[in-house]
Protein backbone atom coordinates (compact mmCIF):
# COMPACT_ATOMS: atom_id res chain seq x y z
CA UNK A 1 0.00 0.00 0.00
CA UNK A 2 1.32 3.36 -0.96
CA UNK A 3 2.43 5.70 1.81
CA UNK A 4 -0.10 8.36 2.30
CA UNK A 5 1.53 10.83 4.05
CA UNK A 6 5.14 12.03 3.46
CA UNK A 7 7.52 11.00 5.99
CA UNK A 8 7.98 15.00 7.33
CA UNK A 9 4.80 14.33 8.84
CA UNK A 10 5.70 12.47 11.48
CA UNK A 11 7.95 15.62 12.52
CA UNK A 12 4.99 17.60 12.27
CA UNK A 13 2.75 16.03 14.39
CA UNK A 14 5.52 15.14 17.07
CA UNK A 15 6.21 19.47 16.74
CA UNK A 16 2.38 20.57 16.99
CA UNK A 17 2.02 17.98 20.00
CA UNK A 18 5.11 19.76 22.00
CA UNK A 19 3.71 22.98 20.52
CA UNK A 20 0.17 22.12 22.17
CA UNK A 21 1.76 20.96 25.13
CA UNK A 22 3.85 24.44 25.82
CA UNK A 23 0.91 26.33 24.99
CA UNK A 24 -1.05 24.92 27.36
CA UNK A 25 1.77 25.59 30.23
CA UNK A 26 1.93 29.07 29.11
CA UNK A 27 -1.40 29.26 29.04
CA UNK A 28 -1.66 27.52 32.58
CA UNK A 29 1.36 29.62 33.58
CA UNK A 30 -0.58 33.06 32.73
CA UNK A 31 -3.95 32.07 33.93
CA UNK A 32 -2.19 31.65 37.51
CA UNK A 33 -0.20 35.09 37.43
CA UNK A 34 -3.35 36.93 36.47
CA UNK A 35 -5.48 34.94 39.60
CA UNK A 36 -3.26 36.78 41.68
CA UNK A 37 -2.85 39.95 40.37
CA UNK A 38 -4.48 43.17 41.49
CA UNK A 39 -6.78 42.93 38.24
CA UNK A 40 -8.58 40.00 39.87
CA UNK A 41 -7.61 40.28 43.88
CA UNK A 42 -7.81 44.28 43.83
CA UNK A 43 -4.97 44.77 45.96
CA UNK A 44 -3.17 47.82 46.43
CA UNK A 45 -5.98 49.58 44.09
CA UNK A 46 -7.18 52.36 45.17
CA UNK A 47 -11.41 53.37 44.39
CA UNK A 48 -12.69 56.94 43.33
CA UNK A 49 -14.69 57.87 46.33
CA UNK A 50 -18.18 59.93 46.18
CA UNK A 51 -15.72 62.40 49.35
CA UNK A 52 -12.23 62.51 48.95
CA UNK A 53 -11.69 60.68 52.71
CA UNK A 54 -7.92 60.62 53.96
CA UNK A 55 -7.19 57.58 56.22
CA UNK A 56 -3.93 59.14 56.78
CA UNK A 57 -5.44 62.96 58.14
CA UNK A 58 -7.87 61.10 60.73
CA UNK A 59 -6.26 58.67 61.78
CA UNK A 60 -2.34 59.67 61.91
CA UNK A 61 -2.63 63.27 62.18
CA UNK A 62 -5.78 63.65 63.89
CA UNK A 63 -5.36 60.50 66.13
CA UNK A 64 -8.99 59.45 65.67
CA UNK A 65 -9.57 55.53 67.13
CA UNK A 66 -11.18 53.34 64.80
CA UNK A 67 -13.62 52.71 66.96
CA UNK A 68 -15.00 56.11 66.93
CA UNK A 69 -16.36 55.60 63.26
CA UNK A 70 -16.65 51.62 63.06
CA UNK A 71 -18.44 51.48 66.10
CA UNK A 72 -19.53 47.60 65.85
CA UNK A 73 -16.46 45.95 65.20
CA UNK A 74 -15.86 44.46 68.75
CA UNK A 75 -19.46 43.07 68.79
CA UNK A 76 -20.73 41.72 65.22
CA UNK A 77 -19.27 39.94 62.35
CA UNK A 78 -19.68 43.76 60.41
CA UNK A 79 -17.06 46.60 60.89
CA UNK A 80 -19.91 49.08 59.92
CA UNK A 81 -19.73 52.21 57.85
CA UNK A 82 -20.02 55.27 59.77
CA UNK A 83 -23.38 56.91 59.30
CA UNK A 84 -23.21 60.56 58.30
CA UNK A 85 -24.26 61.92 62.03
CA UNK A 86 -20.78 60.71 62.87
CA UNK A 87 -18.82 62.84 60.07
CA UNK A 88 -21.32 65.95 61.10
CA UNK A 89 -20.37 65.71 64.85
CA UNK A 90 -16.75 67.38 63.94
CA UNK A 91 -17.80 69.11 60.67
CA UNK A 92 -20.84 71.01 61.90
CA UNK A 93 -18.08 72.87 63.77
CA UNK A 94 -14.59 72.43 61.05
CA UNK A 95 -14.39 73.17 57.47
CA UNK A 96 -18.42 73.88 57.53
CA UNK A 97 -18.13 75.27 54.02
CA UNK A 98 -15.68 73.42 52.22
CA UNK A 99 -16.52 72.09 48.83
CA UNK A 100 -15.27 68.45 49.24
CA UNK A 101 -17.84 67.77 51.74
CA UNK A 102 -20.83 68.96 49.88
CA UNK A 103 -21.44 65.60 49.47
CA UNK A 104 -21.71 65.24 53.41
CA UNK A 105 -23.44 67.86 54.01
CA UNK A 106 -26.67 67.21 51.15
CA UNK A 107 -26.32 63.61 52.70
CA UNK A 108 -27.39 64.93 56.39
CA UNK A 109 -29.44 67.73 54.58
CA UNK A 110 -31.56 65.10 52.66
CA UNK A 111 -31.20 61.66 54.88
CA UNK A 112 -29.69 59.97 52.33
CA UNK A 113 -26.62 57.40 52.76
CA UNK A 114 -22.83 58.27 50.68
CA UNK A 115 -22.41 55.68 48.18
CA UNK A 116 -19.28 54.87 49.10
CA UNK A 117 -17.34 52.06 47.03
CA UNK A 118 -16.69 49.36 49.04
CA UNK A 119 -12.67 48.54 49.15
CA UNK A 120 -13.11 44.66 51.24
CA UNK A 121 -15.30 42.89 49.48
CA UNK A 122 -15.27 38.81 50.53
CA UNK A 123 -17.41 36.83 47.81
CA UNK A 124 -20.73 35.94 49.93
CA UNK A 125 -19.73 32.27 50.27
CA UNK A 126 -16.59 33.52 52.47
CA UNK A 127 -17.86 34.48 56.14
CA UNK A 128 -15.91 36.76 58.21
CA UNK A 129 -16.88 37.72 61.65
CA UNK A 130 -14.59 41.42 62.79
CA UNK A 131 -15.83 41.10 65.94
CA UNK A 132 -13.93 37.42 66.84
CA UNK A 133 -11.18 38.82 65.23
CA UNK A 134 -10.45 41.67 67.23
CA UNK A 135 -11.39 40.05 70.23
CA UNK A 136 -8.98 37.05 69.85
CA UNK A 137 -5.60 39.31 69.42
CA UNK A 138 -5.70 40.25 65.40
CA UNK A 139 -4.32 43.84 64.77
CA UNK A 140 -6.21 45.72 62.29
CA UNK A 141 -2.92 46.04 60.80
CA UNK A 142 -2.49 42.23 59.95
CA UNK A 143 -5.43 42.71 57.45
CA UNK A 144 -6.11 46.46 56.43
CA UNK A 145 -2.21 47.32 56.92
CA UNK A 146 -1.01 50.87 57.93
CA UNK A 147 -4.37 52.25 56.95
CA UNK A 148 -3.30 55.39 59.03
CA UNK A 149 -0.79 55.77 56.04
CA UNK A 150 -3.31 55.73 53.14
CA UNK A 151 -4.11 59.43 51.91
CA UNK A 152 -6.85 57.16 49.65
CA UNK A 153 -7.97 53.62 50.80
CA UNK A 154 -7.24 50.81 49.43
CA UNK A 155 -7.00 46.87 49.84
CA UNK A 156 -3.59 45.94 51.54
CA UNK A 157 -3.72 42.06 51.17
CA UNK A 158 -5.11 39.68 48.82
CA UNK A 159 -8.17 38.36 50.78
CA UNK A 160 -7.02 34.91 48.70
CA UNK A 161 -7.91 32.00 50.76
CA UNK A 162 -4.41 31.09 50.87
CA UNK A 163 -3.47 34.41 52.85
CA UNK A 164 -6.22 33.80 55.18
CA UNK A 165 -4.86 29.91 55.72
CA UNK A 166 -1.56 30.75 56.35
CA UNK A 167 -2.89 33.08 59.26
CA UNK A 168 -5.21 29.82 60.82
CA UNK A 169 -2.13 27.68 60.34
CA UNK A 170 -0.26 29.50 62.84
CA UNK A 171 -2.22 32.39 64.13
CA UNK A 172 0.63 32.86 66.49
CA UNK A 173 2.92 35.18 65.09
CA UNK A 174 -0.06 37.49 64.39
CA UNK A 175 -1.60 37.97 67.61
CA UNK A 176 -1.01 40.83 70.24
CA UNK A 177 -2.48 42.82 73.37
CA UNK A 178 -5.70 43.17 73.67
CA UNK A 179 -5.39 46.65 73.90
CA UNK A 180 -2.91 47.11 71.42
CA UNK A 181 -5.19 45.49 68.48
CA UNK A 182 -6.09 48.75 67.78
CA UNK A 183 -2.59 50.80 67.63
CA UNK A 184 -1.06 51.99 64.36
CA UNK A 185 2.30 51.87 65.78
CA UNK A 186 2.59 48.43 67.91
CA UNK A 187 5.86 46.81 67.59
CA UNK A 188 5.94 43.28 68.53
CA UNK A 189 9.12 42.76 71.50
CA UNK A 190 11.98 40.85 70.85
CA UNK A 191 10.44 37.87 71.99
CA UNK A 192 7.31 37.65 69.76
CA UNK A 193 6.86 33.54 69.70
CA UNK A 194 7.32 33.38 73.22
CA UNK A 195 4.33 36.15 73.51
CA UNK A 196 2.77 34.57 70.99
CA UNK A 197 2.60 31.29 72.75
CA UNK A 198 1.06 32.73 75.61
CA UNK A 199 -1.46 34.85 73.96
CA UNK A 200 -2.36 31.81 71.76
CA UNK A 201 -3.51 30.35 75.56
CA UNK A 202 -4.77 33.24 76.56
CA UNK A 203 -7.32 34.25 74.00
CA UNK A 204 -8.26 29.87 73.58
CA UNK A 205 -7.74 30.26 70.38
CA UNK A 206 -8.95 26.60 68.71
CA UNK A 207 -6.86 24.35 67.21
CA UNK A 208 -5.05 24.46 63.74
CA UNK A 209 -7.55 21.87 62.62
CA UNK A 210 -10.63 23.55 64.01
CA UNK A 211 -9.35 27.31 62.38
CA UNK A 212 -8.63 25.32 59.10
CA UNK A 213 -11.84 23.58 58.61
CA UNK A 214 -14.16 24.26 55.41
CA UNK A 215 -16.84 24.78 57.73
CA UNK A 216 -15.17 27.56 59.97
CA UNK A 217 -15.26 30.12 56.55
CA UNK A 218 -17.51 28.36 54.57
CA UNK A 219 -21.02 27.76 56.34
Amino acid sequence: MPQIFHRSFNTLSKVSLAATALALVILGGALYVVGWSPFVTREKLAWIQPVEFSHEHHVKQLKIDCRYCHTSVETTAFAGIPPTKTCMNCHQQIWVGAGALEPVRASYREGTSIPWQRIHNLPQFAYFNHSIHINKGVGCVECHGRIDEMPFTYQDKSLLMGWCLDCHRDPKPHLRPSDEVFSMFWTPPADRLAQGEELYSRYHIRSTQQLTSCSTCHR
